[in-house]
């Protein structure tokens, strides 16, 4: 995926995540946020998966971890979050998806604070 693919998606994903951070609010569990999130971006038209299993593997291919992504849409890792404030903790998680399975391009989005906060992640610039 080029960087210019990943930007249109995640500004397509960015806006829809938005429009129901006005719409829910604040105080839902993070499995809300999912459920809504991953039934308009099908409407929407994208390919959304979920709960992808992600293998940490030691140079060897020993499984030395095992995660659970929140969704890969068109592409992409969606990390969602339902806190107060996106933490580092929170970026580095993604970033290591994203190691973890070979992609480039990513997204957190937090729908627990009054402001909507989505960052659009590469490994390229971290």
């Amino acid at each position: 995926m080029t960087e210019e693919e990943a930007n249109l998606k995640s500004d397509k994903i960015r806006q829809i995540a938005y429009d129901l951070h006005l719409y829910l609010g604040v105080g839902y569990l993070e499995k809300v946020y999912e459920n809504a999130l991953a039934h308009r971006l099908e409407k929407a038209g994208c390919v959304v998966q979920r709960q992808i299993p992600i293998m940490i593997c030691d140079e060897d291919g020993f499984v030395i971890g095992e995660y659970v992504a929140d969704m890969v849409v068109d592409g992409l890792i969606v990390e969602l979050k339902a806190v107060a404030t996106l933490l580092p903790a929170h970026l580095a998680q993604t970033l290591n998806y994203l190691k973890a399975t070979n992609r480039e391009y990513g997204m957190l989005i937090n729908f627990g604070s009054n402001k909507f906060q989505c960052r659009k992640v590469a490994l390229s610039c971290c």
